[in-house]
């Protein structure tokens, strides 16, 4: 969620000119640098439930288990199926 901050408020006011001489009442965006950016799901685990269940249909699948079985048990189209147990992780 992007939070609006009066850059008068912020910054000092030597750099605040300098920025003024680009752009004036407008709104500015300063991106995170990327260095500091997470990964998708890595805050929330979000991406590590997801290699979870995906490991867990794998593992079903080898064990005999069928791709429209697989579908119906993880609500998920068997073209998804196929793709997570057929990609080799």
């Amino acid at each position: 969620m992007m939070k609006y901050v009066n850059a008068q408020q912020i910054l000092p006011e030597r750099l605040l000119q300098e920025v003024q001489q680009y752009v004036q009442g407008e709104t500015l965006y300063v991106p995170t640098p990327t260095d500091t950016k997470r990964k998708w799901g890595s805050v929330n685990g979000g991406k590590q439930l997801l290699d979870e269940r995906n490991e867990a249909i794998r593992a079903a699948f080898r064990n005999g288990e069928r791709i429209e079985n697989l579908a119906m048990s993880y609500h998920l189209a068997t073209h998804t199926i196929r793709k997570i147990v057929y990609r080799s992780k």
